[in-house]
């Protein structure tokens, strides 16, 4: 299994685009204004050397790098970006696309670092943009060995390698283990990935659940059954979001806010066939606190009303009033039998 991730996608197409910028640190999100309220989408290395990262308010990067230079999203030349990318890609085998920057590829061969530098070698030739190839036995081997590959550089995990290489490593190093879930391995004595591959999985079901436990162990062991597969990702859920310029204050308004993007959720589903089980709706208070709250409807429903309804019935749920920046809107598709 390789794992593709092109290095400071968005931050290198945009300095393609303009030569001029090459070596200086770039940030890439919302409308290229700092002053305004806003999010970093990417950052060049040499932004990151600052401290900018994605998910960063850009007024925040801006005080952490007041020499970059800030660009608007420009998703139209990203998406043509990619498409090339992921052309050249299934020249070589079957893709599996993750998103714009990074695709897994399932390869045949006993010499998958020289496939890793043609790869390389034809995705610059074919884009002028640089990626990282990782390696692995399986998706997750792969996807882990990129990171530790950057930038565009081919770095190899296998079964004999994975502890000697990540056993240390805390356990939300791993894909799949968040912040959250770290902390509350860290309140049994787990903290590195080590020791969570040498952890009871009864004791894990116990407090995870009897699937997430186990799987939790397999995880810190390397393992990973699934395959690369070339089927259109299939989306759980569509949302919508918006971060505003000015604090709202008012409940009264935020409900309407929440209401507005329920209907603009209700009309980008117009298309689907396939009915929302749950409605989300994201919160996040000033200055940076972020609550999330649900509603299931009696029945799964395609109806913009009852989507709307949905939304409403989960902003109930929000019990502090504070001065809000950012609200958002999803809805979530019921599984498919």
């Amino acid at each position: 299994m390789l794992h593709i991730d092109l290095d400071q996608f968005l931050a290198a197409v945009e300095i393609l685009r303009r030569p001029e910028l090459r070596g200086r640190p770039v940030v890439v999100g919302g409308d290229g204004d700092p002053a305004k309220r806003g999010v970093v989408s990417t950052a060049s290395y040499e932004a990151r050397a600052h401290g900018v990262h994605s998910g960063l308010p850009l007024r925040t990067a801006a005080r952490r790098c007041p020499d970059a230079v800030f660009l608007p999203v420009d998703r139209e030349v990203y998406e043509a970006s990619s498409a090339r990318v992921m052309a050249t890609l299934r020249e070589f085998g079957t893709v599996e696309e993750l998103g714009w920057d990074e695709a897994f590829l399932a390869v045949d061969g006993d010499e998958p670092e020289e496939v890793a530098r043609r790869i390389q070698a034809r995705v610059h030739a074919a884009t002028a943009l640089a990626c990282t190839v990782g390696i692995g036995q399986n998706r997750l081997q792969a996807k882990l060995a990129t990171g530790l590959g950057k930038p565009a550089g081919v770095f190899r995990l296998t079964d004999a390698t994975w502890f000697t290489v990540l056993g240390d490593q805390p356990t939300d190093a791993l894909w799949g283990i968040g912040p959250k879930t770290a902390k509350r391995l860290a309140t049994v004595g787990i903290d590195t990935i080590a020791q969570l591959a040498a952890a009871d999985p009864r004791m894990l079901a116990a407090r995870f659940g009897p699937a997430i436990g186990p799987w939790l162990v397999r995880l810190a062991s390397g393992q990973d059954s699934s395959s690369v597969t070339s089927a259109p990702h299939v989306p759980r859920s569509r949302g919508r979001e918006t971060t505003y310029q000015h604090d709202l204050d008012d409940w009264d308004a935020v409900r309407r806010e929440v209401a507005s993007l329920a209907r603009r959720v209700a009309d980008d589903l117009a298309a689907e066939r396939r009915p929302v089980s749950r409605v989300v709706v994201k919160v996040r208070y000033v200055p940076f606190t972020t609550r999330t709250h649900g509603h299931t409807p009696t029945t799964p429903t395609r109806e913009a009303t009852a989507i709307e309804q949905a939304a409403l019935a989960a902003l109930d749920r929000f019990t502090e009033r504070r001065p809000v920046r950012l609200l958002g809107v999803r809805a979530e598709f019921r599984a498919e039998p």
